[in-house]
């Protein structure tokens, strides 16, 4: 009880901080959206396909936006939700891959075979290639499709990458993290190589740019050679605000009263990426585009709390099931939205922009069945219902199975010791590890104490596998009601059960050393043949039976790397 009194003192001492707001530097940037013409009369359906702009930031923390009370200024980002709709019951994934994955696809991650952690480096895998993806369906509804920023969705043959899954172009990261000025990235000691990509070639001569500079000037660049009469989709994956920790100085030095050095850059990095934003805004109006344009803003998880981000005063961090890791910064700005200017408490998902956004291009999606995205148009621009009731948040069975879960704790229909988590209406169930579990306050000074938001983990976690909370009374997941209420429990231990029948095997192949980028010229990028795709599989196989395969599959492996070694050799040679 005092663990509850204390937390809760602290909740509202910190909340009060308010949020900082200053004006945009050149306000003139941006036009205001409450003089346009289109803001008076509506017509009941596009004159035409809108331009689309989804913006997808990495590792930003939900507390690190201005209107939600940060001290990290966002004017922009600020400004651009207030004049749309701010979705405050969003929800994304707790890691990169399987974020990318859900918006490229529309579908969970076990209906891809990628619930399992991101896709790494030097594993022959990706986003399965009979998937069709948002930009193959809005070509076919007649769309240019362009991507700026990171892919992470695989790349370790050629037709896993950008340019073969529906963008017209690509420029941008392929792995997880690189450099902000170098673009080299580092899948280990001595696993080193560039990652900055042009279409399918390496783009060594921009080595040097800083990464959310030069992201922004290509969409400003794509913007000026295309006409606006055409509609255009524009996905801006920015590597802001992931480690490393690098942003210009002028940015870092508008936060140099900061006493946590993490903090410092991580908010300098965030100010630099809404500068970008506000560029791109820019670009949309001055080229003819903004009247007639859909700019969506996004997460892809939650904040790294080590690395400066805040999920205040959310529970959790970046890789956890916990609201902190789930729960996204979301906003939709146009012209087109009927009722602007609110906050939307429907409940939305990372898959609903896939059906959501080929709705709009007018596209078709007979052909796409079992889609576990709905089309939530109606409910940003209109203030409808959410026709979403439900979300799976994962289920996970390679994770590490938790010490005390077991089949008997989940009523006999699911083991426990499984990491899931589900959402149905006000309630969420999560069982196995969730992943770290504190609330922790912003890191504005240096050595913040921490000891009092571990005790109810310490005192609460340790020896459980099940927690449910009606995150709608209780979003902050405070109070476990998993004793108090079993038959909610039992309800959405069905509901895991349900899915769990239509979810494929995982696809997480061993790392394979032909992927290092000495053997590609320094680089990160496609190493292998359609018939070397075959040496390594168990991709899409039933770990059961992977098992079972388990001694033939390694005499291929040593098969396939003596004849790359003798290869290898006689190159040198």
């Amino acid at each position: 009880m005092a663990v509850y009194a204390l937390t809760g003192f602290s909740l509202v001492s910190l909340l009060s901080f308010g949020y900082l707001s200053w004006d945009w530097m050149k306000p003139s940037l941006v036009a205001d959206v409450a003089t346009d013409p289109m803001e008076k009369s509506l017509p009941p359906a596009f004159a035409r396909p809108p331009h689309i702009i989804f913006i997808l930031t990495d590792d930003q923390g939900y507390h690190d936006v201005g209107y939600h009370g940060s001290d990290i200024q966002t004017p922009t980002l600020d400004r651009l939700a207030a004049e749309g709709v701010k979705l405050e019951n969003y929800y994304i994934q707790p890691i990169c891959t399987p974020s990318r994955s859900q918006l490229i696809t529309g579908r969970y991650q076990i209906h891809t075979g990628l619930q399992h952690s991101i896709i790494r480096p030097r594993q022959p895998n990706c986003l399965p290639l009979d998937q069709v993806t948002l930009p193959q369906k809005l070509q076919e509804a007649g769309y240019s499709t362009h991507m700026v920023g990171k892919w992470h969705l695989g790349f370790y043959k050629k037709e896993c990458l950008p340019t073969r899954r529906g963008f017209d172009t690509f420029l941008g990261s392929l792995t997880g993290n690189v450099d902000y000025y170098t673009y080299d990235n580092c899948d280990g000691p001595g696993v080193c190589g560039y990652d900055l990509h042009e279409g399918e070639d390496v783009a060594w001569d921009q080595s040097g740019k800083y990464s959310t500079f030069l992201y922004a000037q290509r969409v400003s660049k794509i913007l000026a050679s295309h006409s606006p009469k055409e509609p255009i989709f524009i996905y801006v994956a920015f590597q802001a605000v992931h480690t490393p920790l690098q942003s210009p100085k002028e940015y870092i030095y508008r936060y140099r009263s900061m006493g946590n050095v993490a903090r410092r850059k991580y908010a300098a990095m965030v100010t630099c990426m809404d500068e970008a934003v506000k560029n791109i805004t820019w670009a949309l109006k001055k080229y003819g585009y903004y009247d007639n344009s859909v700019i969506v803003f996004s997460t892809d998880n939650g904040g790294q709390t080590f690395s400066g981000g805040s999920n205040w005063p959310l529970r959790g961090r970046k890789g956890t099931y916990w609201e902190g890791g789930v729960r996204g910064i979301g906003f939709v700005h146009s012209p087109l939205i009927k009722h602007k200017r609110r906050t939307s408490w429907a409940l939305v998902h990372i898959t609903d922009w896939y059906p959501t956004l080929v709705s709009l291009a007018r596209g078709n999606l007979s052909n796409v069945p079992g889609l576990d995205g709905y089309n939530v148009w109606p409910a940003i621009s209109e203030g409808k219902e959410s026709p979403r009731t439900e979300i799976l948040h994962n289920i996970d069975p390679l994770y590490n199975h938790a010490k005390y879960g077991s089949l008997e704790d989940g009523f006999g229909i699911w083991n426990t010791a499984v990491q899931a988590s589900i959402r149905v209406g006000e309630w969420k169930l999560l069982t196995g590890d969730p992943g770290y579990s504190d609330w922790i306050p912003p890191q504005t000074l240096t050595n913040f104490p921490g000891s009092w938001w571990n005790l109810e983990r310490l005192t609460d976690g340790l020896r459980k596998s099940v927690w449910l909370f009606n995150i709608t009374a209780d979003p902050y997941e405070r109070y476990d009601l998993s004793d108090q209420r079993p038959d909610v429990v039992r309800t959405l231990l069905m509901r895991l059960v349900h899915y769990n029948r239509t979810a494929i095997p995982v696809r997480y192949p061993a790392e394979n050393p032909r992927a290092h980028p000495d053997f590609n010229g320094g680089a990160w990028g496609p190493w292998a043949s359609e018939d070397d795709a075959e040496e390594w599989e168990g991709i899409g196989e039933p770990l059961k039976s992977r098992n079972k395969k388990k001694k033939c599959k390694i005499c291929k492996l040593r098969s396939f790397f003596r004849k790359l070694n003798t290869r290898l050799m006689s190159n040198r040679i």
